[in-house]
């Protein structure tokens, strides 16, 4: 069940964090819940650094907001290689 909740979560994540980001990035929903997922562990790794952070804490508002700010910084970092690499987003 927990796992379900991760991605659900991933999967909210990646749509805030697409909405959130001006542009237009040509991704379908799966593309949004990795995006939301692989956002959730860079997320984590930031909230670790924090003081007093835990690494991956367990699933609250810090998590989810987290979770979100890693997915606005792996799509940030999504777009720019987009744009290096000579494809438009």
């Amino acid at each position: 069940m927990s796992i379900i909740i991760f991605l659900i979560v991933g999967l909210i994540a990646g749509l805030i964090a697409r909405a959130v980001v001006p542009g237009r990035q040509s991704m379908g929903i799966v593309a949004t819940l990795i995006l939301g997922v692989v956002g959730s562990f860079v997320g984590g790794l930031i909230l670790s650094f924090l003081p007093g952070g835990q690494p991956f804490p367990s699933f609250n508002a810090s998590g989810l907001i987290g979770s979100i700010i890693g997915a606005i910084v792996v799509l940030l970092i999504y777009i720019a290689v987009r744009r290096r690499t000579g494809r438009t987003a």
